[in-house]
């Protein structure tokens, strides 16, 4: 067994990797695992271990095929909240605008309900869309790449980061460890002064654009309550700046309007947003899917994106994309 170097003095690009290529590679303890997530969450991760983590994920990674204009949108988690599932929202309405979207996600953590969750209420045979998930990807420009079943180095993590309930760095590694290998995403992370950290963790990962927002409440996503951090990361350099819902022409709304709740609650609010209802839900994920569009070029602009999405949703497009996934991934 290793050793693991005390937490708190920060580590290389390549320290960080090796580190948690020993982690990974089940080289400690579960006691020691644990003593030194923590120690680096209470200090706060540097841009070097994210980015030399996140390589050591990848090295272990099982990869799936997928079109090189593939996107994925996700969250970090661990924010608290507990809001409806917006990535998952997204993602259906930019696959249904045409942008092949590989959806990357686990269950619950450390909210009442995971991607994973509300998928499987909506009546998404997990196991059989992660068997599919090339099949569904190239045949309607979906899929859902269950953590699990792509990286089975985490298999021994995932109880350790269940026990300690709170966000490690392992929330920051895995939306940069997509099995597709994406080269355009959109991530949100739950802490709005660390989005020019994480995004310049990205750009030392590179990619062709990338998004990482943060709404000023510590929102792991663009938020409709006020302003919002942004990240926009273009090959190995990175720009911030600043964005509201105002800028899609979208009204702003209290964080409580979009709380959500169980799995077969957030699955129901899913249903009738896909039906058309108007909400708040629907404004976060237009606003949100207005971003993935611009960093997937297929839009210009926040207001032209947010139109796109808008008519995905009532034209019907998203919710037979749902309908459809069902059918295909058994």
């Amino acid at each position: 067994m290793k050793t693991l170097p005390l937490a708190v003095p920060h580590m290389t690009e390549v320290e960080a990797e090796e580190v948690f290529g020993w982690i990974l590679d089940g080289e400690a303890t579960d006691e020691e695992i644990a003593r030194f997530l923590l120690a680096m969450t209470e200090r706060s991760e540097t841009a070097e271990e994210i980015a030399g983590a996140a390589r050591a994920l990848r090295a272990r990674l099982v990869p799936v095929a997928g079109p090189d204009n593939a996107i994925d949108v996700c969250g970090t988690g661990g924010d608290g909240h507990h809001t409806l599932n917006v990535s998952t929202a997204v993602g259906l309405v930019v696959a249904a605008c045409g942008i092949p979207v590989a959806r990357h996600g686990n269950r619950a953590i450390s909210s009442k309900a995971g991607v994973a969750d509300t998928l499987e209420v909506l009546g998404l045979d997990m196991a059989a869309a992660g068997r599919t998930a090339e099949k569904t990807l190239a045949e309607i420009g979906i899929c859902f790449l269950f953590a699990p079943n792509h990286h089975p180095a985490m298999g021994r993590i995932q109880p350790i980061r269940k026990k300690l309930g709170r966000r490690t760095i392992f929330n920051l590694m895995g939306p940069l460890s997509n099995p597709v290998g994406v080269k355009r995403q959109l991530i949100g992370i739950a802490r709005p002064a660390y989005v020019p950290i994480y995004g310049d963790a990205t750009a030392r990962l590179g990619t062709v654009r990338t998004f990482i927002v943060s709404g000023d409440e510590s929102l792991d996503e663009l938020s409709l309550a006020g302003g919002n951090e942004l990240a926009d990361v273009t090959g190995n350099e990175f720009a911030m700046r600043r964005v509201d819902a105002s800028m899609a022409n979208l009204p702003s709304a209290p964080l409580e309007a979009i709380r959500g709740g169980d799995p077969a609650h957030n699955a129901q609010a899913l249903r009738d947003l896909l039906d058309g209802w108007p909400s708040a839900y629907r404004d976060a994920v237009c606003l949100n899917a207005a971003a993935a569009l611009i960093v997937a070029g297929a839009a210009e602009d926040w207001q032209s994106g947010a139109e796109m999405a808008a008519e995905a949703i009532d034209s019907g497009r998203a919710r037979k994309l749902l309908q459809d996934w069902i059918a295909l991934a058994r």
